[in-house]
Order: structure tokens, then sequence, then C-alpha cells
């Protein structure tokens, strides 16, 4: 019988001790150090009791190798987390607020880059000359927005300005300067209720102040390279047309075409991107193309106000097509309307008759263009019988009325013109002080009526000054305020 190789020919000695068993709970290090020696101590215990075998069969023991570390079992009971959720537009959003959180510009904050609010107007100047203490309605000027509960809206209804910058500015004060974003909306807020009370003077200084903090931080806080897209993520686009109004305000308007011009090309590049893989992309795409074309109808608004009608009309004609065909009649209106205060009578017809022929166009755009056809050639009999249709369709289209009113007027019915202007205001009082034309027409209709035209403009004013909030250019009342 064949002894297999895998079993030894000589039994080996019995072993000194009991073998190290790996532990299968997971433990201290130090709890393992004192269990191996306080287990070492109990085998050498143990060797020592067992009997010695004979000088002869003891065998020399190999040299004592160290016990590799006891492996950690896992544990099996442990929570599993969650799946990882796909990348979404939220999560990029999130990202873009922490790539934002990075700007610190407590320089924002500060009481000194705001000037105090003067606290009277040229309309109260007025009231003070030409109305009695006991007639003159009163004012707040004050700007003390708590009474309106600090809400905007009701602010923003009564033209409430000064208020409304008064809050703007406490608010960034008290506001923590690592929230850029909010900081900067708020001073959009501010700035622009300055430019509605027409104080240019301490807009541009204040936008001169936060402009030079933004581009001070490339220096301080930011890397140079670094704070142009860090920038162009939090600054609102409207604080960069407002930055480039502050040229026109200087009195070069030229500068101010071109600073425009700079953000049209800006807006154009961005909405030219490659094809958008998200509809985040999209959205954004479609923002920057609205944000070109309002830059393109500030451009023709100056244009006009230079009296470059080709050049505006130029600009205005490619935004008259929408994408996918789509048509806008307002916009195609307002070409027409260029072309007719140029002189270019065939180029505003082809343009009215396109209007005429677009079912989206409403019948007030079109009776509207009609009379202005009507009015550029002359026939103020016609453009008065499409004005009454317009205003018998909808009787608070002011801007029809006041149309109505010039139309009147070049027909010699006086008085009639002075009836229809006259309704509109006791209609919608709030409405109607607000538009400047308007209230010019009146009170030059006021002086040609007859001698007491004063008085009625003295009337006109104490209404006026119940309704028109902060901001109105007093000249429109043709009353000398020396």
């Amino acid at each position: 019988m064949e002894i297999p190789r895998a079993e030894p020919l000589v039994s080996p000695p019995s072993p000194v001790g009991e073998p190290e068993v790996p532990d299968p709970f997971l433990r201290e290090p130090e709890d393992d150090s004192a269990e191996e020696s306080s287990a070492a101590s109990e085998g050498a215990q143990e060797g020592s009791l067992s009997p010695s075998p004979a000088a002869e069969e003891i065998t020399l023991a190999p040299p004592p190798v160290s016990a590799p570390p006891t492996p950690r079992s896992p544990n099996l009971n442990k929570s599993i987390p969650p799946t990882p959720q796909p990348a979404s537009d939220d999560d990029d959003d999130d990202e873009d607020e922490e790539e934002v959180a990075e700007l610190y510009l407590p320089g924002l904050t500060l009481p000194t880059m705001f000037l105090p609010i003067p606290n009277t107007d040229p309309l109260s100047t007025l009231l003070t000359k030409y109305i009695p203490p006991e007639k003159r309605p009163p004012r707040d000027l004050t700007g003390d927005y708590s009474r309106a509960g600090g809400e905007l809206h009701p602010l923003i209804m009564t033209n409430s300005w000064r208020a409304i910058a008064r809050q703007a500015r406490d608010r960034i004060v008290e506001a923590d300067p690592e929230d850029v974003p909010y900081i900067l909306s708020l001073w959009y807020l501010r700035l622009s209720s300055l430019a509605r009370m027409r104080l240019f003077n301490q807009t541009a200084a204040e936008c001169t102040n936060l402009f030079g903090v933004l581009h001070a931080a490339a220096t301080t806080t930011v890397p140079p390279a670094a704070l142009a897209p860090a920038l162009a993520r939090v600054l609102p686009f409207e604080l960069d047309v407002l930055h480039a109004r502050l040229k026109y305000w200087a009195g070069d308007h030229l500068g101010y075409l071109d600073a425009l011009a700079a953000l049209l090309r800006r807006c154009r590049a961005a909405a030219r991107a490659p094809a958008p893989a998200s509809r985040r992309d999209r959205a954004q795409v479609a923002m920057w193309a609205e944000r070109g074309a309002r830059v393109g109808l500030i451009m023709a608004s100056q244009l006009v106000e230079m009296r470059d009608y080709t050049a505006a009309a130029k600009l205005l004609e490619p935004l008259c097509l929408q994408p996918h065909g789509v048509s806008s009649p307002a916009l195609r209106s307002a070409v027409a309307r260029v072309y007719l205060q140029g002189g270019y009578v065939a180029q505003a017809a082809a343009h009215l008759a396109a209007v005429a022929a677009d079912p989206t166009a409403t019948p007030a755009q079109k009776g509207t263009n009609a009379a202005l056809f009507a009015a550029a050639e002359g026939d103020w009999a016609r453009a008065a019988a499409e004005l009454r249709r317009v205003l018998d369709g909808d009787p608070d289209d002011f801007a029809a009325a006041n149309n109505l009113a010039v139309a009147l007027l070049n027909l010699g019915r006086l008085q009639e013109a002075v009836e229809v202007l006259e309704s509109g205001l006791r209609a919608s009082p709030a409405a109607i002080v607000s538009a400047e034309p308007f209230l010019f027409n009146l009170s030059t209709l006021y002086e040609l009526r007859s001698a007491a035209g004063a008085d009625k403009k003295r009337e006109l004013l104490v209404e006026v000054a119940k309704w028109a909030g902060d901001g109105l250019r007093t000249t429109c009342l043709k009353l000398p305020t020396t």
C-alpha cells in the first residue's frame, strides 16, 4: 500500500500553545495589542504545563516571525449611500452660485458710496410760486417708504422714486457683502430711481463709484483674468446699459452710440453661440437675442433724436421679422413712423401696408397707422375720423386721444380739442399726468384758447401735483420758474 506524498512520513511535533485565530470582530488598535499580549502570555503558560517530550524528540523551533496584522472583516450591515443623480440644470445653477459667492466686495455696501437726495424738486418750486399755501396739495419729499410697508409695487405705481431710492440705499448698506448678486440688483434699483427723478448728475456720480469698486476688485480680491467672467454672471445687464447712458448725460451722443454698439456686439456674440445642448442653454440664447433687440431699439431712439432717420430705420428693419417667420406689427409700425418723420413717404407706405395685411395686428394699430399716414398727407379730416374709431373701440387709449386733439387743432376746432384732453385727464388722472406730451399739448391749447390760459394752467398744476409723484419734467406745463 502506497502512502500519499501529501502526508508527512514523520508526525509533526505538537504545537506549543494554541494557534492564533483571526479575530472576526472590529476592535480599536489599543485593544488588539492588549489581546495579543494576553494571548501570548496564556500560550506560554499552557506550554509550560504540558509534559516535556524526550530530549531526542525535541525539534528546533523556527525563528519567531511577527504575526501579520489581524485583518478587519467588512461591516456587512452598514448603510449604502444613495445612487448619485445625473447632473441637471439646477446643479449647474448651484455651481454657478458657489462660484459667484467667491466675489467679496465690501466696498459696494459702504455708506460713502451714496450722495444725499435733495429734499425738493422743480414741481414744488412751481407750487410755491404759483399756488397759495392753503391750496397746495400735500406732497411727501422725505422718501419715507415705511408707509407702503416696504413693498415696491405700490411705490412704483405711484411714481414714488424718492422712496424707492432711499429704500434701495438702506438695504444695500445692511446687506451681506458676500451676496453680490442681490447687492447689484439693489444698485440698479437705486440708480434707475435717481434717473427717473432726473437727478442725472447724482446718478452719474454714484454709478461711477459703483463701477470703480467693481474694476478695483481685479487688484484686491479677484485675479484680473477671472474678474470679467465673474462679473458677467452677477452684474445685471441693465447696469451696463445704464453705465453707457452716462455718456449721453455728459453730452457725448456719439460716445453713447459707440457704447451701445459695443453692447450690441456682445449680445450678438452670445446669441450666435454654437447649437445649445440643453434647455438652459436655449434660454440663454433667447435671453441674449432679446437683449440685443432692446439695445437696437435704444440706438434707434438715439438716432431719431439726432435726426438720422435713415440709420434708425435701417437698424430697426431687420427686427421686424422674428425667428420662425413671426412678425411684429408694433415694430413695423414704429419703422413706418420713423420714415414718416424723415419724409420718406413711399417707404413708410410699404411698411404700413404690411401691417394692414398682417392678421396679428390689432384694429387699434391699423387705425392709428392710417391716421398718421393721413396726417402726413395733410388729410386731417380723415386722420380725425380714424382716431375717433380707435377711441370708440378703446376709450382708455390716451395716445389716440392726444393725436385726435392735434388733428382737431389743425382743423381749427380748438374747443373740441381741449374737451378731448380734459375728458381724458378726468377719466384717469394718475395715468395722464405722467404723459408729458399730453400735458404739453393741453397747456398749449389753454394758451391758444383765451387770455385766461394762465389760470387754466395753474389749475392743471394743482391737478398734476396731486398725482404726478417724482420726476415730472415741469417744462411740459409751460410755466416759467423765474
